[in-house]
């Protein structure tokens, strides 16, 4: 017996419709798709790979963000950088003009236009340690200080004052500070620098009477304190021909003076070198011819604009030429003492810059292997896009062509 099975045209109608559409929206999102070069558009095509790629999206924002802030950063330690170098010629300079200055042949007045030099150097230097970058932050500002870092001469003497909180910002794994330490820079510590000024009081033109440049020995037996060396006795030595002197020391922040210290005899007719090390810390020596009531004061230096403003003035002030060597030589050295400060910070801003490129290589990094944890997550490949794109169409195709056939389907089509 033979069965026939009778299928709807509506059912097939129906179906095939839901078939066309369906095929339909898979081309349209294969297309989408394709435009937009991502396999998930929108969160609902995927919810773990789109959380996957949004963060990597945030991260790569966030190391944006940073970079952003880190060439501020570059930027201000650059100008900081400059700015040390320019400080340094002014050193440099001044240098130059302290030796010059030191001539035993010179007069008075040829002393005081080397002043006048040195002084008008000593105020350009004050205007480049103070200079601030393009948002008024001073260069030099240490970790916070005032618009003006350095002030002074204070009260109208040579001692300079940092408005500042002393330190060095520290640096991160993705950021570098934006000032510089200018109080290490720029001002003496006892401890750490020993610098100290040694003054001679007024000799004859008949005599010499000066001190080598103050030498650390042990700096932290260095107590900051004010020293006094004076000669109370000078006379005939125990060998004929020969002189004996006598000093004592005096702590003149305590007021503690020592023994009386006897020099070995010397020869009269020359200068004797008189090797003094009761000062705590220190030691330098005294040349020339001393006699009774000379005295050698010594003084910490404040900053090195405190020591170019007494070498200016031990210059310009120079009554012979025995006190123009002693201020001469004290701010040669101290000078010196103040070149290394700058370097050594000038340095420090070199590796700040090194720092930074490191960073930016470290970040870029990071980005290239943040785009393609991305990519990975929501991008499409374009080859199996396009071949899933192309299957679709002729799906798409085959179900219109459905479509037409059924949509002839008619009790009509087969009546004669």
């Amino acid at each position: 017996m033979t069965n026939f099975y009778r299928v709807s045209t509506a059912n097939m109608h129906d179906a095939t419709l839901r078939n066309l559409n369906a095929r339909q929206k898979s081309l349209v999102d294969l297309q989408e798709n394709l435009t937009s070069g991502k396999r998930v558009v929108r969160a609902s095509d995927d919810p773990v790979a789109a959380a996957q790629a949004e963060r990597a999206l945030t991260r790569i924002s966030r190391i944006q963000t940073e970079q952003r802030a880190l060439e501020v950063q570059r930027n201000a330690i650059a100008q900081a950088e400059s700015t040390l170098g320019d400080a340094i010629g002014l050193v440099q300079e001044i240098r130059q003009l302290v030796v010059a200055a030191g001539g035993g042949a010179l007069k008075p007045e040829d002393r005081k236009t080397y002043a006048d030099q040195i002084q008008s150097l000593r105020e350009q230097l004050t205007d480049v340690i103070n200079r601030k970058d393009t948002n008024g932050i001073p260069l030099l500002g240490a970790l916070g200080s005032a618009l003006q870092p350095f002030a002074g001469p204070l009260s109208g003497s040579p001692d300079y004052l940092f408005a500042g909180l002393p330190g060095q910002a520290s640096s991160s794994g993705t950021a570098i500070a934006t000032t510089l330490d200018g109080h290490s820079a720029l001002m003496f510590d006892p401890r750490r620098d020993g610098v100290y000024q040694a003054g001679v009081s007024t000799i004859p033109a008949d005599r010499s009477l000066t001190t080598s440049a103050i030498t650390a020995v042990d700096r932290n037996q260095i107590t900051g304190d004010g020293y006094r060396i004076d000669f109370t006795a000078v006379g005939p030595g125990a060998t004929p021909g020969t002189t004996t002197a006598t000093y004592t020391i005096t702590n003149t922040t305590t007021g503690v003076t020592s023994a009386p210290v006897t020099v070995p005899d010397f020869a009269s007719d020359k200068p004797a070198t008189i090797a003094v090390t009761g000062v705590p810390g220190m030691t330098f020596s005294i040349s020339g011819t001393p006699a009774a009531g000379d005295a050698v004061t010594l003084q910490p230096s404040p900053s090195l604009m405190s020591t170019i403003d007494s070498a200016i003035e031990g210059i310009r002030g120079a009554a012979n030429n025995n006190a123009a060597t002693q201020a001469v030589g004290q701010a040669l050295a101290n000078i010196d003492a103040g070149m290394e400060r700058l370097n050594n910070m000038r340095g420090y801003a070199g590796e700040l810059l090194n720092r930074a490129d490191r960073i930016t290589g470290d970040q870029s990094q990071r980005s290239i292997q943040l785009e393609a944890d991305r990519s990975r997550a929501e991008d499409l490949d374009m080859v199996q896009g396009i071949s899933g794109f192309q299957n679709a169409q002729v799906g798409y195709q085959a179900a219109l062509q459905s479509y037409a056939m059924v949509q002839k389907l008619s009790l009509f089509n087969f009546m004669s």
